[in-house]
């Protein structure tokens, strides 16, 4: 079974792909976490797909890309003798999947300035999602579409992007299961 995890309807709406599980977080890496944990719980799925917007550190980016390596932006323990993203006494500051792609830190709050961190893309929930199924050995996938900058215009841009995505992503989706 693959369920697919999005923050707001706003971004996919069940209608879009209406023979697919979608299942809304809300925002942030807590409601991330307990959606995900919750729907590993009750459905047991062997992938889990985590689609939404992005702001994008990276320029050359736009459109629908998938992340491969997962980053926690706003754990900063550092005067504990910790990397910036380092839970304390955790080894793994990355989640990967073993998939190419892009780069994502997770952090709870809306970027409009380069993080410290740094990566291609930023956003508020992935990285929670993608700890949740490494943790429970769930395969994971993440497409971000990129909705921003990540800059002083971003919450504007975000506002006009927000549901610019889903057709990408359900065409991509779509495509996914024709291959297999």
């Amino acid at each position: 079974m693959q369920i697919i995890l999005v923050a707001l309807e706003a971004e996919l709406p069940r209608d879009v792909l209406p023979n697919h599980h979608i299942e809304y977080t809300g925002v942030g890496k807590i409601n991330a976490a307990l959606k995900a944990a919750q729907v590993i719980s009750e459905y047991q799925p062997n992938q889990i797909i985590n689609f939404g917007t992005a702001g994008s550190l990276n320029t050359d980016l736009a459109g629908l890309v998938e992340v491969a390596n997962f980053y926690q932006r706003d754990m900063d323990v550092r005067p504990l003798g910790f990397a910036i993203g380092q839970t304390p006494f955790e080894e793994q500051v990355k989640l990967d999947f073993g998939r190419a792609g892009y780069s994502c830190s997770s952090g709870d709050n809306f970027v409009t300035e380069p993080p410290e961190l740094k990566t291609d893309l930023v956003d508020m929930e992935a990285y929670a999602i993608a700890k949740a199924c490494h943790a429970a050995q769930i395969d994971f996938r993440c497409f971000k579409y990129i909705s921003d900058k990540a800059d002083g215009s971003a919450s504007t841009s975000w506002q006009e992007n927000v549901a610019r995505g889903k057709s990408l992503f359900a065409s991509y989706i779509l495509n996914m299961q024709q291959a297999v």
